[in-house]
């Protein structure tokens, strides 16, 4: 029998949210906001925290950030997209301040060192590119189905919307897919202290 690792999945003991609060506010936030697609095919994000007083720092490429990728058969690794400072993202976005969501970034802000947080949108029958970020991800699952996975190098897990929050280590090589017929949306910060061993090489 294989003995697979989930090494680099990593659920935060001692730390849970209301799933059905989560999933109010979210609905009043989709009345507000919409997606935004910053030049990647089904997917989208909603930025929750921005540079103070700075609109810029949530728009165009500020979405998406530095990441490096794969593209072709050559199997050189490139940089896509542009260096974000992840520790000026200290100021809740204003549509979010009254809602459950300040509660919860206040809470993970207590507990961990963050950049930007978003929520994150996967459209039904889609995945990303199979790509590195500079830092690792934290996760709180709001809507997903069985057939979403978050898949670290060869390793594939799923991530349920109970609640719990999870960090990944999105130094590695990865990416997500949505298999489902229904989309995905997760809770995601980028969290500049990992809880990983980092592999520099």
């Amino acid at each position: 029998m294989i003995n697979v690792s989930f090494e680099d999945f990593y659920k935060v003991p001692d730390l849970k949210f209301d799933i059905s609060r989560l999933r109010q506010d979210l609905e009043k936030i989709l009345e507000q906001k919409k997606f935004k697609s910053p030049g990647v095919t089904h997917f989208g994000a909603i930025p929750v925290n921005q540079i103070p007083n700075d609109e810029n720092s949530i728009n165009g490429n500020n979405i998406r950030g530095k990441y490096w990728t794969i593209a072709d058969d050559t199997g050189k690794e490139v940089a896509r997209d542009i260096d974000i400072d992840e520790s000026k993202y200290t100021q809740i976005v204003p549509e979010f301040e009254k809602t459950y969501f300040k509660e919860v970034l206040e809470a993970l802000n207590s507990r961990f060192k963050l950049g930007r947080v978003r929520l994150l949108l996967k459209e039904p029958r889609s995945t990303l590119s199979w790509h590195k970020d500079p830092e690792c991800r934290l996760h709180v699952p709001i809507i997903t189905n069985k057939g979403c996975s978050m898949v670290i190098e060869n390793v594939a897990k799923h991530l349920p919307a109970d609640g719990n929050v999870w960090i990944t280590n999105n130094t590695k090589y990865h990416n997500f897919f949505n298999g489902g017929e229904q989309a995905r949306i997760h809770l995601v910060a980028c969290v500049l202290e990992s809880p990983f061993k980092i592999n520099h090489q």
